[in-house]
């Protein structure tokens, strides 16, 4: 079974990766630093991990191929593609081997420049334009994921929890 894990503490699309998944049966695992509600679905799981970069660390370590990883923490992102995942930030962008280089070039330039005073704020907030592109993307990635590893060719994952 394919599983989408959820970099949660501040994902604004939780709900539409609930009802996407919900669609296709996939295995939800939530994972943040601090309990948050979650749909009651035996599909769905929350892991906590507490500490700086303890959520990442364990989504890291037990992310395999034909999982989707939903984050807008690049590191992880890249530790994520590095491992074989499907990745996409919030706004329906996937980060791949093709893109993730330059992704975390750009990121550590714009943290460098935030750090020298030089830009101030983050990202722009969400409209319902991005909604409607993470949707579309996640429906995407998720049957590209069922074309190239058929549910019948899947073994179950496991987590630690």
């Amino acid at each position: 079974m394919h599983i989408v894990y959820i970099d949660a503490d501040a994902c604004p699309v939780k709900d539409e990766i609930y009802r996407v998944a919900k669609r296709y049966k996939l295995r939800v695992i939530v994972v943040a630093n601090s309990t948050m509600n979650i749909p009651s679905s035996p599909l769905v799981e929350m892991v906590v991990r507490t500490g700086f970069g303890a959520a990442d660390d364990w989504i890291a370590e037990i992310v395999g191929p034909g999982d989707i990883v939903i984050t807008a923490d690049i590191p992880l992102a890249a530790r994520s593609v590095a491992k074989g995942a499907y990745v996409l930030d919030s706004k329906g962008r996937s980060l791949s081997d093709a893109n993730i280089g330059d992704v975390l070039a750009v990121r550590n330039l714009h943290e460098e420049l935030r750090q020298g005073g030089n830009i101030r704020g983050g990202p722009s907030p969400m409209t319902p334009k991005d909604r409607t592109r993470f949707l579309a993307k996640l429906d995407e990635t998720v049957n590209a994921i069922l074309r190239k590893f058929p549910p019948s060719a899947v073994s179950s994952n496991t987590s630690p929890t």
